[in-house]
Order: C-alpha cells, then sequence, then structure tokens
C-alpha cells in the first residue's frame, strides 16, 4: 500500500467492513463523498488528478492498484495536442512535456519499406505561444511517475493509492458501491460512492456487466526500447526519429521518448489466430528471440535492419486486441462507471488510446465538479447518474469514433481492407495510402472537448452551465480555462444521445472508412 498522505490512522478501506460503513455518507456532500478508482495507469491516476484539482472540497480519493508496486515496465506511448492541452489545465504538462521525445513538428512520416522514400509526411499539430503545447512521446512509466508525484505533492491529503489490490466483482448497496479485491492471498472489501474503473482492456468490472472478450485484431507486435546512441544518431539518415515504413500486412515505426535518450521500436505483422498458439498473450512480459522479427523483415530498407540488430535479444511479442463498442458505460443507477481501455480499449495505430484515457478523466472531473457545485447551490440535487450519464454522452461517441477509425488506420498502413479491394500491387496502393493518412488525425488533435461538455450539460438540464462556472473566478467550484460554444443533438428522458462540438462529437454510425 502506497499512501500518498501521511495517514493518522489505516485508511477507510481496509477497516473491517462495519467501521469503513458505519457512518452514512451524503451523496452530494464533497466532504463525506468516496470516489474510489480502480487502476493505478495513466488512466486512473490522471482521473484522480482531474477530480481532486477540480472539485477541491471532496475529500476521500482511492486508486485500488493491481501490481503489488509499480515497476519501470511499459514502453513509449504518444499524447497528442488534445490530450496535452488537459495536461496543461491539470498542472503537470511541464513536467510531462520534460520527459518527452522530440519529433520535429512530425506524427509519422511514412516511407516505403524497400526504399525508404516518403510516401506521405503526417504533421503533428502543435500549436505555437506561451500556451501552446505539442504532441509527446514519452515513457508509459516515466509519465505515471510525473502524475503520481503531482498526487503526492499537491493532493497527498485527500488521495490515496493502494497496491495489490485485484478487483474481483462490485455490488450495488444503495448509495454505496462495494468492491471486493484479491488483495494478495487474501479478499478484502472496500466501499464508495463512486466506482470508476480503469482497471484496462481486461477489466473485471466491466466484465461482470458485458460479456464480451478481447477482440483479435488479425496483428501482432513485437515492441522495444533501442538507446539512441551517437553512433545511430550519426547514422540516422532522415530528419525526425519518428518513422513508420510501411509494407503490405506488415509495418514498422519508431519514435523517440525520454529527451531523444531511447527509441521506442513497434513492428506490426498480420496473423492469422490459428497461428498464434495458446501461448502468445497481451502482456508487458510475452517475450520472442530477436531473429524471429529479423526473418518478419529481411529485404526491409538498411535502417530497419539496423535497427532490429540494435534491439535486445527478446523483444516483446503481443497479440493486438481492442474491445467491442458498448452503448453503456454506467451501471448501478450511475454509481459504477467504464472509462479508458475498460470502456473503450482501441489497437494502437492511432497512437490515441493514452489520449482518451486523458480526455475521460477530464470530463469525470467536470462532471464531480459540477454535481457537487449544484448541491452547493441548489436546494434540490439531481441524480448523480444524471452526471454520470452526461459523461457518457459526451465520450461515448468520440471514442467509439477512435475505436473504429483506430482499426481503419492499421488496414491503411498495410494496404488492407476495402479501400485497396482490386490494387494488386504495391504502388497502385500507395496513392490510397496517401489519401488517407494527409489529415486522418485533425479530427482527434482539433476537438473541442469542452464544447461538447458545455453542450451537453445544456441539454441535460443540469442548472449552472459549465460555462458560467469556468469563467467566474468567484464561484466555488471553477477552474481556469476557456469554453467554447457547442451544438446540441437530441435528449431523450434526461439522458444526452449525440453531442456535436465543434463539428466532431459524432456518433458511431456517422464514421465513415
Amino acid at each position: 500500500m502506497i499512501h500518498l498522505s501521511r495517514p493518522s490512522a489505516m485508511p477507510s478501506a481496509l477497516l473491517p467492513k462495519d467501521t469503513a460503513t458505519a457512518t452514512a455518507t451524503a451523496p452530494a456532500d464533497p466532504a463525506s463523498f468516496k470516489v474510489a478508482i480502480v487502476g493505478g495507469g495513466i488512466g486512473g491516476l490522471t482521473t484522480a488528478l482531474s477530480i481532486a484539482r477540480q472539485s477541491p472540497h471532496l475529500q476521500h480519493i482511492t486508486v485500488y492498484e493491481q501490481a503489488p508496486a509499480y515497476k519501470e515496465i511499459g514502453a513509449g506511448i504518444g499524447i497528442g495536442v488534445n490530450a496535452a492541452r488537459i495536461l496543461r489545465r491539470l498542472g503537470v504538462w511541464d513536467a510531462a512535456n520534460a520527459i518527452s521525445g522530440e519529433r520535429n513538428g512530425v506524427h509519422r512520416s511514412c516511407r516505403r519499406y524497400d526504399t525508404g522514400e516518403e510516401i506521405v509526411a503526417v504533421g503533428s499539430m502543435d500549436e505555437d505561444g506561451p500556451e501552446g503545447v505539442r504532441q509527446l512521446s514519452v515513457h508509459r512509466a516515466e509519465i505515471l511517475d510525473v502524475l503520481y508525484q503531482e498526487l503526492k505533492r499537491n493532493y497527498a491529503d485527500r488521495v490515496t493509492l493502494e497496491t495489490d489490490m485485484k478487483a474481483i466483482r462490485v455490488e450495488d448497496h444503495g448509495d454505496k458501491v462495494t468492491i471486493h479485491f484479491a488483495h494478495g492471498s487474501n479478499a478484502v472489501t472496500a466501499t464508495a460512492n463512486l466506482v470508476i474503473a480503469c482497471d484496462g482492456i481486461h477489466s473485471a468490472i466491466r466484465g461482470q456487466f458485458a460479456p464480451d472478450r478481447p477482440r483479435y485484431s488479425g496483428r501482432i507486435a513485437y515492441r522495444g526500447l533501442l538507446p539512441l546512441t551517437p553512433a545511430l544518431r550519426d547514422s540516422w539518415p532522415y530528419p525526425s526519429y519518428a518513422v513508420s515504413w510501411l509494407g503490405r500486412d506488415k509495418h514498422f515505426l519508431v519514435f523517440p521518448i525520454s529527451r531523444n535518450r531511447t527509441l521506442n521500436v513497434v513492428a506490426f505483422v498480420t496473423k492469422p489466430e490459428a497461428a498464434l498458439g495458446d501461448d502468445l498473450r497481451e502482456s508487458w512480459t510475452s517475450r520472442a528471440p530477436r531473429d524471429e522479427l529479423e526473418r518478419e523483415f529481411h529485404g526491409w530498407e538498411p535502417t530497419v535492419g539496423r535497427v532490429i540488430r540494435d534491439m535486445e535479444p527478446q523483444p516483446g511479442k503481443w497479440r493486438i486486441n481492442d474491445r467491442d463498442l458498448l452503448e453503456q458505460w454506467t451501471y448501478f443507477d450511475g454509481k459504477v462507471v467504464l472509462a479508458g481501455d475498460a470502456a473503450h480499449a482501441m489497437l494502437p495505430h492511432q497512437g490515441s488510446g493514452a489520449g482518451h484515457a486523458i480526455e475521460d478523466a477530464y470530463i469525470l472531473g467536470l462532471v464531480l465538479r459540477d454535481y457537487f457545485a449544484a448541491a452547493a447551490t441548489t436546494t434540490t440535487t439531481n441524480p448523480l447518474k444524471s452526471y454520470t450519464a452526461l459523461y457518457q454522452a459526451v465520450r461515448r461517441p468520440r471514442a467509439q469514433k477512435a475505436q473504429i477509425t483506430s482499426r481503419e488506420a492499421g488496414e491503411v498502413y498495410e494496404m488492407q481492407g476495402r479501400a485497396f479491394a482490386g490494387l494488386d500491387t504495391y504502388e497502385a496502393g500507395l496513392p490510397v495510402v496517401r489519401e488517407k493518412l494527409q489529415s486522418r488525425m485533425k479530427w482527434v488533435w482539433a476537438h473541442d472537448l469542452e464544447a461538447d461538455y458545455v453542450a451537453a450539460r445544456s441539454v441535460a438540464g443540469l442548472g449552472q452551465s459549465a460555462t458560467d462556472q469556468a469563467t467566474d473566478p468567484n464561484h466555488p467550484f471553477a477552474m481556469n480555462g476557456e469554453v467554447k460554444n457547442g451544438e446540441v443533438n437530441g435528449a431523450i428522458n434526461g439522458e444526452v444521445k449525440h453531442v456535436h462540438g465543434h463539428g466532431q462529437g459524432i456518433s458511431v454510425m456517422e464514421v465513415e472508412a
């Protein structure tokens, strides 16, 4: 167990059940309201930070992490400018920016697998000015530490992190939820008024409500980290380290992390599931011999071969999965919600999974801020489920569009799918690749998330607008940040169905290939 605070007593989550639940909680009283965040990854820690920062009177936020301890595991991830703006609002932009690699304004330089000739360069939409942000390329362990240190430094009196807590199931008990955990060899419980499941693609809490299983994408990935040595820097033939080499049924990508000290390497290969065997998992610890990777990419452009030869002898080898699209993310009358990969696990081909988890976290922070603010200023309080329905209404259409377009992106990189039907040669497919990738990420990065929220809140009729709260410095729950106008489309029984902010928050049915 890791306490961010200096506790004077055992945290209530591990007290005997009758002690932990003896005091009744007022559902909309932030002094007694308890939030449990299941999962201490990027989504979970960002959610804790967002809620703590935006609801300063909320006293009980607990993050339950399955691992016995945080370790230096993981690989590089990308964080687009859409999520980077949120990191600035949450006070961690400078620290996150300091650990990033430098992409020189390039999201991906997509190149031929055989000659290295550039097919198309996709810019990263970095922003200028003192408040601008850029696309980040970070090591997962390093960004987790940024989030953890911010919680420890500024919110230690209100946020607790407990490790070795594997969630098993949840039970509804009126205004509270009981969470059952495996804690080592022991069974323990905790109670909360709101449970946010950030427990990943294999979420036990999601599994309690949705019977689907992770969905194999048709691809495996080899992953590794490579020191960016002076020799490699001197011999690098391209203006950016963010490069993807595209071939039929395979693609190979690299990008810099950790202040350009390390090159993150990911190699994708299309494989039928029957050819994988039973032992290939989606795990940080699953490995394969390097010569297997060398055989897969034999004959590719020499830089690819050089990178592979410099990788560790046993690179990671994973099956790449996502999850089916869910119609519902909230359960137990809104007291249990899904977020991050538990809600919308997506393939890595757009590099936006972490960014969408960060967007979830930010909206959950706004939702709770406004829930408590309404209770403090009105005599009639809308139920919690109205606010968690608001979270779902804002985030589900956009995140599920990302799930679909991430699948499509993988097909584009490897010249697969309907767009390439009848194009029998690599040369014939190149114009389609160029056209499909040129502006593919704009809808992700240029989106106005706060406009979605303002619009959805207005339709739901949940009291004072978020615009008024965010821009009124005298409001007790105000948070600095610009909020723009949005448009709303349709509401049924107080639950927003489709929200359009800045023309981008579209329903899944509106997605085009």
